[in-house]
């Protein structure tokens, strides 16, 4: 077992996660709501994954292969592996009247039930939240969606591409026009996916508050266009403050110079000057004491309006060096800055490993397996890794004799008709 960190001597751990008293019914796929069972499960609660019993997640069939110790393919992907860890699978096909009644029947004693299925889908099967508040009140029951369970793109399927052009997130990440490579860009991973999974989470452990307080269950409506639009955060509010859109800036920021990465001799530094007294200590590493004392660049509002002027004079002076010798200077100036990492370097960063953001999960299947940790750290109920991302339908049986207390002649008679499926790890 790995846990993130050491817990503080003055707070002795507890035995279990501080979310182990939850049990979290998993019927969604790919990132969003994956993710946020995930993290449900690394804080501790029982998290029961339902999966189509021939297909899976569709996330199973996405990403790049894992290989085991001897180079041989294990069946699983990077894709499932990001978002699902600590998981029971129980393979069940929610089209079969058995497979609905099954699912019904695991909710009765669920706290937070988790779906991201077309508007109207589950309802279609009795699995919608009015079905599952029926015969479990207190539910706390999430549905993320594209565009939320109203207006008029309610109906609409979606994909994280398609809410980072809706958002404008697009609009303002990529080259600036005028120069070579102009145009929009997506950022570089599904970005409304996770902001969505994790404000998910935030939902749900909102909403158990409120149930706790015998405020009862209820629905969490949550978009993944929402999600991104509320991410967009204080670019957004450029525009509502000043009228004026913001625009692509490549690496520059919106509101801050310079704020941006410059070429070195070897590789390219990213430079973060967060108030004029930065910005002096930048220009005595840089050697350049003219530019600092230049009107032009006296604060940060002159520097925004005089970029073209100043920064020409920044990259001259960055380009006369590498970038191993700027990092050591500016970081003695208290500037932040930092080499443009692969991911290769990234996962190598000191720091990174101290704080242990890669862990080994034990799998007897195909050995331990490396996963991203979770940035959580609670020193008195450490987040633990013991159950790795599940084989589909490893815990069928498990979970539906011991929640459902099915008999095996019974699980036996479900086969055929494709209510579940037997595969065990």
């Amino acid at each position: 077992m790995t846990t993130t960190e050491a817990p503080s001597p003055s707070a002795p751990p507890v035995a279990s996660g501080c979310l182990s008293h939850l049990t979290v019914l998993d019927l969604s796929r790919v990132f969003a709501g994956p993710l946020a069972g995930q993290i449900l499960a690394d804080l501790g609660a029982e998290v029961i994954k339902i999966e189509h019993p021939v297909y899976g997640d569709d996330v199973r069939h996405l990403g790049i292969n894992r290989k085991d110790a001897q180079g041989r393919e294990t069946g699983e992907t990077s894709s499932f592996l990001a978002t699902n860890r600590g998981k029971k699978s129980v393979a069940v096909d929610l089209k079969a009247p058995e497979g609905q009644k099954i699912v019904r029947e695991l909710a009765v004693n669920a706290d937070v039930v988790i779906e991201n299925f077309k508007v109207g889908t589950l309802a279609r099967y009795g699995l919608g939240y009015e079905d599952i508040r029926q015969v479990n009140p207190d539910v706390v029951y999430c549905s993320i969606t594209g565009f939320g369970q109203t207006g008029p793109n309610a109906d609409l399927p979606g994909y994280d591409p398609l809410f980072q052009a809706l958002s404008g997130l697009m609009s303002i990440t990529g080259v600036p026009d005028g120069l070579p490579g102009a145009g929009p860009n997506l950022v570089g991973y599904s970005v409304s996916d996770i902001t969505a999974g994790l404000y998910a989470t935030i939902a749900i452990l909102a909403a158990l508050s409120h149930r706790d307080r015998g405020g009862g269950g209820q629905q969490i409506d949550l978009a993944l266009l929402d999600a991104q639009v509320s991410s967009m955060s204080h670019i957004a509010m450029n525009y509502l403050v000043s009228g004026e859109a913001p625009v692509r800036a490549g690496s520059a920021s919106q509101i801050t110079c310079p704020w941006q990465a410059f070429g070195c001799a070897d590789v390219d530094i990213m430079i973060a000057v967060g108030n004029d007294r930065q910005f002096n200590r930048l220009c005595e590493v840089l050697d350049i004491p003219d530019v600092a004392d230049d009107p032009r660049f006296r604060t940060n509002r002159d520097r925004m309006a005089n970029s073209a002027v100043l920064l020409p004079r920044l990259d001259e002076a960055f380009a006369g060096a590498r970038v191993a010798d700027w990092v050591e200077g500016l970081t003695a100036a208290d500037i932040p800055c930092s080499p443009i990492n692969t991911i290769p370097q990234m996962l190598d960063n000191p720091q990174i490993r101290h704080r242990q953001m890669v862990v080994e999960v034990p799998n007897e299947r195909t050995g331990d397996v490396k996963l991203i940790a979770n940035p959580i750290r609670l020193l008195s109920t450490p987040l633990t890794y013991d159950r790795p991302p599940p084989v589909l339908g490893a815990d069928t049986h498990a979970v539906l004799d011991g929640k459902l207390n099915l008999s095996a002649g019974e699980l036996s008679r479900l086969t055929p008709q494709g209510s579940y499926s037997s595969l065990e790890a």
